[in-house]
Protein backbone atom coordinates (compact mmCIF):
# COMPACT_ATOMS: atom_id res chain seq x y z
CA UNK A 1 0.00 0.00 0.00
CA UNK A 2 1.26 3.50 -0.83
CA UNK A 3 1.04 6.26 1.73
CA UNK A 4 1.26 9.95 1.08
CA UNK A 5 4.99 10.44 1.31
CA UNK A 6 6.71 12.04 4.26
CA UNK A 7 9.89 13.66 3.05
CA UNK A 8 13.06 15.14 4.52
CA UNK A 9 14.98 16.38 1.52
CA UNK A 10 17.44 18.94 0.24
CA UNK A 11 16.55 21.80 -2.10
CA UNK A 12 18.66 24.20 -4.14
CA UNK A 13 18.01 27.09 -6.51
CA UNK A 14 20.16 29.61 -8.36
CA UNK A 15 19.45 32.69 -10.48
CA UNK A 16 22.31 33.93 -12.65
CA UNK A 17 22.34 36.91 -14.99
CA UNK A 18 25.62 35.72 -16.44
CA UNK A 19 24.49 32.25 -17.57
CA UNK A 20 27.12 30.45 -15.54
CA UNK A 21 27.44 26.68 -15.87
CA UNK A 22 24.29 26.14 -13.84
CA UNK A 23 24.05 22.35 -14.36
CA UNK A 24 27.51 21.84 -12.86
CA UNK A 25 26.92 24.30 -10.00
CA UNK A 26 23.63 22.62 -9.13
CA UNK A 27 25.33 19.23 -9.28
CA UNK A 28 27.97 20.37 -6.80
CA UNK A 29 25.31 21.80 -4.51
CA UNK A 30 23.26 18.60 -4.54
CA UNK A 31 26.42 16.62 -3.84
CA UNK A 32 26.86 18.75 -0.70
CA UNK A 33 23.24 18.04 0.26
CA UNK A 34 23.47 14.30 -0.45
CA UNK A 35 23.19 13.49 3.27
CA UNK A 36 19.61 14.79 3.19
CA UNK A 37 18.46 12.11 0.77
CA UNK A 38 19.95 9.25 -1.19
CA UNK A 39 16.85 7.86 -2.88
CA UNK A 40 16.65 10.15 -5.89
CA UNK A 41 17.82 13.44 -7.34
CA UNK A 42 16.81 15.90 -10.01
CA UNK A 43 17.83 19.13 -11.73
CA UNK A 44 15.72 21.45 -13.88
CA UNK A 45 17.28 24.23 -15.99
CA UNK A 46 15.21 27.20 -17.14
CA UNK A 47 16.47 28.90 -20.30
CA UNK A 48 14.17 31.91 -20.73
CA UNK A 49 11.05 29.82 -20.18
CA UNK A 50 12.29 26.65 -21.87
CA UNK A 51 12.69 23.95 -19.23
CA UNK A 52 14.97 20.93 -19.48
CA UNK A 53 15.40 18.42 -16.72
CA UNK A 54 17.15 15.24 -15.65
CA UNK A 55 16.05 13.20 -12.66
CA UNK A 56 16.27 9.62 -11.52
CA UNK A 57 16.67 7.15 -8.70
CA UNK A 58 19.97 6.85 -6.88
CA UNK A 59 22.79 9.04 -5.63
CA UNK A 60 23.67 12.35 -7.25
CA UNK A 61 26.76 10.81 -8.86
CA UNK A 62 24.64 7.99 -10.29
CA UNK A 63 21.83 10.12 -11.67
CA UNK A 64 23.96 12.81 -13.33
CA UNK A 65 26.58 11.60 -15.76
CA UNK A 66 28.55 14.20 -17.71
CA UNK A 67 26.43 13.42 -20.77
CA UNK A 68 23.21 14.06 -18.85
CA UNK A 69 24.52 17.30 -17.40
CA UNK A 70 25.51 18.42 -20.90
CA UNK A 71 22.02 17.56 -22.15
CA UNK A 72 20.59 20.19 -19.79
CA UNK A 73 22.28 22.93 -21.76
CA UNK A 74 22.34 26.20 -19.85
CA UNK A 75 20.04 28.96 -18.74
CA UNK A 76 19.71 31.59 -16.08
CA UNK A 77 17.69 29.65 -13.48
CA UNK A 78 18.22 26.18 -12.03
CA UNK A 79 16.55 24.24 -9.24
CA UNK A 80 17.64 20.91 -7.79
CA UNK A 81 16.48 18.35 -5.27
CA UNK A 82 17.71 15.29 -3.37
CA UNK A 83 15.08 13.13 -1.78
CA UNK A 84 14.30 10.32 0.50
CA UNK A 85 10.81 9.17 1.38
CA UNK A 86 10.16 7.74 4.80
CA UNK A 87 7.03 5.86 3.76
CA UNK A 88 5.40 4.71 0.55
CA UNK A 89 6.61 2.92 -2.51
CA UNK A 90 9.21 4.23 -4.90
CA UNK A 91 7.61 5.96 -7.85
CA UNK A 92 9.50 7.72 -10.61
CA UNK A 93 6.71 10.31 -10.73
CA UNK A 94 7.55 11.35 -7.16
CA UNK A 95 11.08 12.45 -8.02
CA UNK A 96 11.58 16.21 -7.89
CA UNK A 97 11.80 18.87 -9.24
CA UNK A 98 8.12 18.61 -10.06
CA UNK A 99 7.41 20.24 -13.44
CA UNK A 100 3.93 21.61 -14.00
CA UNK A 101 2.39 22.99 -17.18
CA UNK A 102 -0.21 25.71 -16.73
CA UNK A 103 -1.73 28.57 -18.67
CA UNK A 104 1.19 30.92 -17.97
CA UNK A 105 3.86 28.45 -19.01
CA UNK A 106 5.80 25.97 -16.88
CA UNK A 107 6.83 25.83 -13.26
CA UNK A 108 9.52 23.70 -11.60
CA UNK A 109 9.04 23.18 -7.87
CA UNK A 110 11.23 21.61 -5.17
CA UNK A 111 9.92 20.98 -1.66
CA UNK A 112 11.45 19.95 1.65
CA UNK A 113 9.07 19.06 4.45
CA UNK A 114 5.61 17.65 4.90
CA UNK A 115 2.19 19.27 4.91
CA UNK A 116 -0.08 18.49 7.83
CA UNK A 117 -3.29 19.20 5.89
CA UNK A 118 -2.32 17.53 2.62
CA UNK A 119 -5.00 14.82 2.77
CA UNK A 120 -7.81 17.33 3.12
CA UNK A 121 -6.38 19.54 0.37
CA UNK A 122 -5.89 16.61 -1.96
CA UNK A 123 -9.48 15.50 -1.45
CA UNK A 124 -10.70 19.06 -2.14
CA UNK A 125 -8.61 19.30 -5.30
CA UNK A 126 -9.74 15.92 -6.59
CA UNK A 127 -13.37 16.81 -6.00
CA UNK A 128 -12.84 19.95 -8.09
CA UNK A 129 -11.40 17.91 -10.97
CA UNK A 130 -7.64 17.85 -10.39
CA UNK A 131 -5.85 14.71 -11.53
CA UNK A 132 -2.85 13.60 -9.48
CA UNK A 133 0.13 11.78 -10.92
CA UNK A 134 2.19 11.38 -7.72
CA UNK A 135 1.67 10.41 -4.10
CA UNK A 136 3.54 13.42 -2.72
CA UNK A 137 2.17 16.53 -1.09
CA UNK A 138 4.50 18.52 -3.36
CA UNK A 139 1.94 18.07 -6.11
CA UNK A 140 -0.72 19.41 -3.76
CA UNK A 141 1.38 22.55 -3.28
CA UNK A 142 1.82 22.94 -7.04
CA UNK A 143 -1.92 22.71 -7.72
CA UNK A 144 -2.71 25.24 -5.01
CA UNK A 145 -0.17 27.69 -6.45
CA UNK A 146 -1.53 27.25 -10.00
CA UNK A 147 -5.09 27.80 -8.78
CA UNK A 148 -4.10 30.94 -6.90
CA UNK A 149 -2.22 32.30 -9.90
CA UNK A 150 -5.48 32.36 -11.83
CA UNK A 151 -6.77 34.74 -9.17
CA UNK A 152 -3.71 36.80 -8.25
CA UNK A 153 -1.85 37.09 -11.55
CA UNK A 154 1.81 36.87 -10.49
CA UNK A 155 3.76 33.85 -9.32
CA UNK A 156 4.92 35.55 -6.12
CA UNK A 157 1.39 36.59 -5.14
CA UNK A 158 0.20 33.06 -5.93
CA UNK A 159 2.82 31.60 -3.60
CA UNK A 160 1.79 34.08 -0.91
CA UNK A 161 -1.88 33.16 -1.34
CA UNK A 162 -1.04 29.45 -1.27
CA UNK A 163 0.68 29.95 2.10
CA UNK A 164 -2.70 30.98 3.49
CA UNK A 165 -4.03 27.53 2.56
CA UNK A 166 -1.27 24.96 3.10
CA UNK A 167 -0.16 24.02 6.62
CA UNK A 168 2.87 22.25 7.98
CA UNK A 169 6.51 22.14 6.96
CA UNK A 170 7.67 23.46 3.63
CA UNK A 171 10.81 25.07 2.34
CA UNK A 172 10.30 25.74 -1.36
CA UNK A 173 12.34 26.78 -4.37
CA UNK A 174 10.31 27.47 -7.48
CA UNK A 175 11.28 28.48 -11.00
CA UNK A 176 8.74 30.27 -13.13
CA UNK A 177 9.69 31.26 -16.70
CA UNK A 178 11.27 34.52 -15.48
CA UNK A 179 11.68 34.31 -11.72
CA UNK A 180 13.17 32.21 -8.94
CA UNK A 181 11.02 32.06 -5.80
CA UNK A 182 12.01 30.73 -2.39
CA UNK A 183 9.65 30.41 0.58
CA UNK A 184 9.80 29.11 4.13
CA UNK A 185 6.69 28.16 6.09
CA UNK A 186 5.53 30.54 8.85
CA UNK A 187 6.71 28.21 11.62
CA UNK A 188 10.13 27.79 10.00
CA UNK A 189 10.12 24.02 10.50
CA UNK A 190 12.79 23.35 7.87
CA UNK A 191 15.92 25.33 7.04
CA UNK A 192 16.37 27.54 3.99
CA UNK A 193 19.16 30.04 3.49
CA UNK A 194 20.40 32.28 0.71
CA UNK A 195 23.71 33.66 -0.46
CA UNK A 196 25.42 35.37 -3.36
CA UNK A 197 28.36 34.42 -5.57
CA UNK A 198 31.17 36.69 -6.70
CA UNK A 199 29.45 37.21 -10.06
CA UNK A 200 26.20 38.27 -8.37
CA UNK A 201 24.22 35.05 -8.73
CA UNK A 202 21.63 34.52 -6.00
CA UNK A 203 21.57 31.06 -4.44
CA UNK A 204 19.08 29.31 -2.12
CA UNK A 205 19.74 26.03 -0.32
CA UNK A 206 18.54 23.88 2.54
CA UNK A 207 21.94 24.24 4.21
CA UNK A 208 24.88 26.62 4.03
CA UNK A 209 27.24 23.75 3.13
CA UNK A 210 25.67 23.81 -0.36
CA UNK A 211 26.49 27.50 -0.67
CA UNK A 212 30.09 26.72 0.23
CA UNK A 213 30.16 24.06 -2.47
CA UNK A 214 29.34 26.60 -5.21
CA UNK A 215 31.46 29.45 -3.86
CA UNK A 216 28.53 31.51 -2.57
CA UNK A 217 28.72 33.64 0.55
CA UNK A 218 25.98 33.05 3.11
CA UNK A 219 23.88 36.18 3.59
CA UNK A 220 21.28 34.85 6.03
CA UNK A 221 18.50 32.34 6.53
CA UNK A 222 15.06 33.17 5.25
CA UNK A 223 12.84 34.14 8.13
CA UNK A 224 9.89 31.88 8.93
CA UNK A 225 7.10 32.90 6.59
CA UNK A 226 9.37 34.89 4.28
CA UNK A 227 9.19 34.78 0.49
CA UNK A 228 12.17 35.78 -1.65
CA UNK A 229 11.71 36.71 -5.32
CA UNK A 230 14.64 36.98 -7.71
CA UNK A 231 14.40 38.39 -11.22
CA UNK A 232 16.50 40.54 -13.52
CA UNK A 233 15.96 43.51 -11.21
CA UNK A 234 17.50 41.74 -8.21
CA UNK A 235 16.11 40.14 -5.06
CA UNK A 236 12.94 41.26 -3.30
CA UNK A 237 11.28 40.03 -0.12
CA UNK A 238 7.71 39.56 1.07
CA UNK A 239 7.46 39.35 4.85
CA UNK A 240 3.66 39.49 5.11
CA UNK A 241 3.56 35.96 6.54
CA UNK A 242 6.37 36.53 9.04
CA UNK A 243 5.53 36.65 12.75
CA UNK A 244 2.06 35.22 12.15
CA UNK A 245 3.06 32.04 14.01
CA UNK A 246 5.60 31.23 16.72
CA UNK A 247 8.85 29.85 15.35
CA UNK A 248 9.01 26.05 15.63
CA UNK A 249 12.22 24.98 13.94
CA UNK A 250 12.75 21.19 13.90
CA UNK A 251 15.41 20.62 16.55
CA UNK A 252 16.28 17.31 14.90
CA UNK A 253 18.00 19.32 12.16
CA UNK A 254 20.66 20.22 14.74
CA UNK A 255 20.69 16.75 16.28
CA UNK A 256 20.84 14.63 13.14
CA UNK A 257 19.79 15.83 9.70
CA UNK A 258 22.14 18.70 8.96
CA UNK A 259 25.81 18.47 8.10
CA UNK A 260 28.06 19.56 10.99
CA UNK A 261 29.77 22.23 8.89
CA UNK A 262 26.45 23.97 8.18
CA UNK A 263 25.22 27.08 9.94
CA UNK A 264 21.45 27.21 10.42
CA UNK A 265 19.61 30.25 11.75
CA UNK A 266 22.95 31.63 12.91
CA UNK A 267 23.99 28.55 14.90
CA UNK A 268 26.79 26.12 14.00
CA UNK A 269 25.44 22.59 13.79
CA UNK A 270 28.75 21.22 15.11
CA UNK A 271 28.67 23.52 18.14
CA UNK A 272 25.03 22.59 18.84
CA UNK A 273 25.90 18.88 18.86
CA UNK A 274 28.88 19.41 21.13
CA UNK A 275 26.63 21.40 23.46
CA UNK A 276 24.22 18.42 23.52
CA UNK A 277 27.11 16.22 24.66
CA UNK A 278 28.00 18.67 27.42
CA UNK A 279 24.39 18.70 28.61
CA UNK A 280 24.37 14.88 28.63
CA UNK A 281 27.53 14.74 30.74
CA UNK A 282 25.89 17.00 33.31
CA UNK A 283 22.55 15.19 33.25
CA UNK A 284 23.87 11.61 33.12
CA UNK A 285 27.42 11.34 34.53
CA UNK A 286 29.07 7.93 34.78
CA UNK A 287 32.44 6.41 35.68
CA UNK A 288 33.97 5.18 32.44
CA UNK A 289 37.24 4.82 30.56
CA UNK A 290 36.42 6.22 27.11
CA UNK A 291 33.72 8.13 25.24
CA UNK A 292 32.94 7.11 21.66
CA UNK A 293 30.34 8.35 19.20
CA UNK A 294 28.29 6.53 16.60
CA UNK A 295 29.32 7.98 13.22
CA UNK A 296 28.49 10.48 11.99
CA UNK A 297 25.98 12.55 13.93
CA UNK A 298 27.04 11.15 17.31
CA UNK A 299 30.67 12.22 17.00
CA UNK A 300 30.38 15.89 17.95
CA UNK A 301 28.13 15.05 20.91
CA UNK A 302 30.72 12.51 22.05
CA UNK A 303 33.42 15.20 21.90
CA UNK A 304 31.21 17.49 23.99
CA UNK A 305 30.57 14.75 26.55
CA UNK A 306 34.30 14.06 26.77
CA UNK A 307 35.20 17.73 27.27
CA UNK A 308 32.59 18.21 29.99
CA UNK A 309 33.22 14.94 31.83
CA UNK A 310 36.99 14.70 31.44
CA UNK A 311 36.68 11.13 30.14
CA UNK A 312 38.98 10.62 27.12
CA UNK A 313 37.41 10.69 23.69
CA UNK A 314 38.30 7.82 21.36
CA UNK A 315 37.41 6.70 17.87
CA UNK A 316 35.62 3.43 18.55
CA UNK A 317 34.14 2.66 15.15
CA UNK A 318 35.37 2.68 11.61
CA UNK A 319 32.71 3.53 9.08
CA UNK A 320 32.21 2.34 5.54
CA UNK A 321 31.62 5.70 3.88
CA UNK A 322 29.97 4.12 0.85
CA UNK A 323 26.91 2.92 2.75
CA UNK A 324 23.86 5.20 2.91
CA UNK A 325 22.49 6.36 6.25
CA UNK A 326 20.51 3.60 7.96
CA UNK A 327 18.06 5.93 9.69
CA UNK A 328 16.71 7.23 6.40
CA UNK A 329 16.69 3.88 4.64
CA UNK A 330 13.03 3.41 3.70
CA UNK A 331 12.62 -0.15 5.05
CA UNK A 332 13.38 -1.60 8.48
CA UNK A 333 15.00 -4.71 6.96
CA UNK A 334 17.49 -2.56 5.06
CA UNK A 335 18.23 -0.60 8.23
CA UNK A 336 19.16 -3.75 10.13
CA UNK A 337 21.17 -5.22 7.29
CA UNK A 338 23.00 -1.96 6.77
CA UNK A 339 24.34 -1.60 10.32
CA UNK A 340 26.64 -4.62 10.15
CA UNK A 341 28.41 -3.51 6.99
CA UNK A 342 28.30 0.20 7.81
CA UNK A 343 30.08 0.16 11.17
CA UNK A 344 32.85 -1.97 12.59
CA UNK A 345 34.25 -1.50 16.11
CA UNK A 346 37.97 -1.03 16.67
CA UNK A 347 38.64 -3.90 19.06
CA UNK A 348 41.89 -2.51 20.47
CA UNK A 349 40.10 0.69 21.51
CA UNK A 350 37.08 -0.80 23.30
CA UNK A 351 38.36 -4.11 24.65
CA UNK A 352 38.14 -4.30 28.48
CA UNK A 353 36.91 -0.68 28.58
CA UNK A 354 33.94 0.92 30.27
CA UNK A 355 32.48 2.71 27.27
CA UNK A 356 30.21 5.75 27.08
CA UNK A 357 28.42 5.35 23.74
CA UNK A 358 26.85 8.50 22.27
CA UNK A 359 24.20 8.35 19.56
CA UNK A 360 21.75 10.92 18.25
CA UNK A 361 18.51 9.02 18.85
CA UNK A 362 16.71 5.80 19.60
CA UNK A 363 13.62 5.34 17.46
CA UNK A 364 12.81 1.65 17.11
CA UNK A 365 15.73 0.30 19.12
CA UNK A 366 16.86 -2.26 16.57
CA UNK A 367 19.86 -0.33 15.28
CA UNK A 368 21.06 0.50 18.80
CA UNK A 369 20.85 -3.17 19.79
CA UNK A 370 23.04 -4.14 16.83
CA UNK A 371 25.58 -1.46 17.69
CA UNK A 372 25.71 -2.53 21.33
CA UNK A 373 26.21 -6.15 20.25
CA UNK A 374 29.15 -5.10 18.10
CA UNK A 375 30.81 -3.48 21.12
CA UNK A 376 30.15 -6.47 23.38
CA UNK A 377 31.65 -8.76 20.76
CA UNK A 378 34.69 -6.47 20.60
CA UNK A 379 35.25 -6.99 24.35
CA UNK A 380 33.69 -3.92 25.99
CA UNK A 381 33.38 -4.29 29.78
CA UNK A 382 30.44 -1.90 30.19
CA UNK A 383 28.34 0.13 27.74
CA UNK A 384 26.69 3.30 29.03
CA UNK A 385 24.57 4.69 26.23
CA UNK A 386 23.78 8.40 26.13
CA UNK A 387 21.39 9.88 23.58
CA UNK A 388 21.60 13.48 22.36
CA UNK A 389 17.81 13.71 21.96
CA UNK A 390 14.86 13.11 24.29
CA UNK A 391 12.82 9.90 23.90
CA UNK A 392 10.64 9.80 20.78
CA UNK A 393 7.10 9.09 21.94
CA UNK A 394 4.88 10.66 19.27
CA UNK A 395 4.67 10.67 15.47
CA UNK A 396 6.00 13.58 13.42
CA UNK A 397 3.82 15.17 10.74
CA UNK A 398 6.48 17.58 9.46
CA UNK A 399 8.97 15.35 7.66
CA UNK A 400 10.98 13.38 10.22
CA UNK A 401 10.96 9.58 9.90
CA UNK A 402 8.49 8.96 12.72
CA UNK A 403 5.13 8.23 11.15
CA UNK A 404 3.54 6.11 13.88
CA UNK A 405 3.76 5.88 17.66
CA UNK A 406 3.44 2.09 17.31
CA UNK A 407 7.08 1.74 16.16
CA UNK A 408 8.57 3.89 18.93
CA UNK A 409 10.29 1.88 21.63
CA UNK A 410 10.07 4.76 24.13
CA UNK A 411 6.31 4.74 23.71
CA UNK A 412 6.19 1.18 25.01
CA UNK A 413 8.96 0.94 27.59
CA UNK A 414 10.54 2.93 30.39
CA UNK A 415 14.18 3.97 30.12
CA UNK A 416 15.43 1.08 32.27
CA UNK A 417 13.45 -1.38 30.17
CA UNK A 418 14.84 0.06 26.96
CA UNK A 419 18.38 -0.35 28.33
CA UNK A 420 17.68 -4.03 28.86
CA UNK A 421 16.03 -4.41 25.48
CA UNK A 422 18.95 -2.91 23.55
CA UNK A 423 21.53 -4.57 25.77
CA UNK A 424 23.41 -1.72 27.45
CA UNK A 425 24.58 -1.25 31.04
CA UNK A 426 22.79 2.08 31.46
CA UNK A 427 20.87 4.55 29.34
CA UNK A 428 20.35 8.30 29.56
CA UNK A 429 18.49 10.72 27.28
CA UNK A 430 18.89 14.46 26.82
CA UNK A 431 16.09 16.34 28.56
CA UNK A 432 13.47 18.32 26.65
CA UNK A 433 14.50 21.44 28.55
CA UNK A 434 18.11 21.19 27.42
CA UNK A 435 17.29 20.18 23.85
CA UNK A 436 15.54 23.55 23.53
CA UNK A 437 18.85 25.26 24.28
CA UNK A 438 21.10 23.49 21.78
CA UNK A 439 21.47 26.72 19.80
CA UNK A 440 21.96 28.77 22.96
CA UNK A 441 18.81 30.55 24.01
CA UNK A 442 15.46 28.97 23.23
CA UNK A 443 14.54 30.64 19.94
CA UNK A 444 11.58 28.34 19.31
CA UNK A 445 11.78 24.64 18.49
CA UNK A 446 9.28 21.97 17.55
CA UNK A 447 9.42 19.20 20.16
CA UNK A 448 6.14 17.49 19.28
CA UNK A 449 7.78 14.09 18.69
CA UNK A 450 9.19 14.26 22.24
CA UNK A 451 5.75 14.76 23.72
CA UNK A 452 5.35 18.48 23.14
CA UNK A 453 2.36 20.16 21.56
CA UNK A 454 1.86 20.04 17.80
CA UNK A 455 2.27 23.54 16.32
CA UNK A 456 -0.41 22.91 13.66
CA UNK A 457 -3.52 20.83 13.26
CA UNK A 458 -2.65 17.19 12.69
CA UNK A 459 -3.73 15.17 9.64
CA UNK A 460 -7.33 14.09 9.28
CA UNK A 461 -7.05 10.31 9.71
CA UNK A 462 -10.35 9.77 7.88
CA UNK A 463 -9.05 11.58 4.80
CA UNK A 464 -5.77 9.71 5.12
CA UNK A 465 -7.53 6.33 5.22
CA UNK A 466 -9.59 7.16 2.14
CA UNK A 467 -6.48 8.24 0.26
CA UNK A 468 -4.53 5.08 1.16
CA UNK A 469 -7.47 2.86 0.22
CA UNK A 470 -7.78 4.58 -3.17
CA UNK A 471 -4.05 4.26 -3.89
CA UNK A 472 -3.96 0.60 -2.86
CA UNK A 473 -6.78 -0.19 -5.27
CA UNK A 474 -4.88 1.22 -8.26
Amino acid sequence: MFNLLHEECGVFGIFSKNSSDLPSLTYYALFALQHRGQESAGIAINDDGVFRYVKGEGLVSEVFTREKLNSLGNGNIAVGHVRYATTGGKMLQNIQPLLVNHHNGRMALCHNGNLSNSFELRRMLEESGSLFHTTTDTEVISYIIVQQRLVTGSIESAVSAAMEIIEGAYSLVISSPQKLIAARDPHGFRPLCYGVTDDGSVVFASESCALDAVGAKLVRDLKPGEIAIVDCDGIHFDDSHCKLCPKRFCVFEYIYFARPDSVIDGASVSVCRQRAGRFLAKEHPVDADIVIGVPDSGLEAAIGYSHESGIPYAIGFTKNKYIARTFISPGQDSREQGVGIKLNPIREVVKDKRVVLIDDSIVRGTTCRHIANLLWQAGAKEIHMRVSAPPFIAPCYYGTDIDSADVLIANKMKTEEIAGEIGVTSLGYLSIENVKHLAGEDTGFCTACFGGEYPTSIPDETAKDRFETKISEK
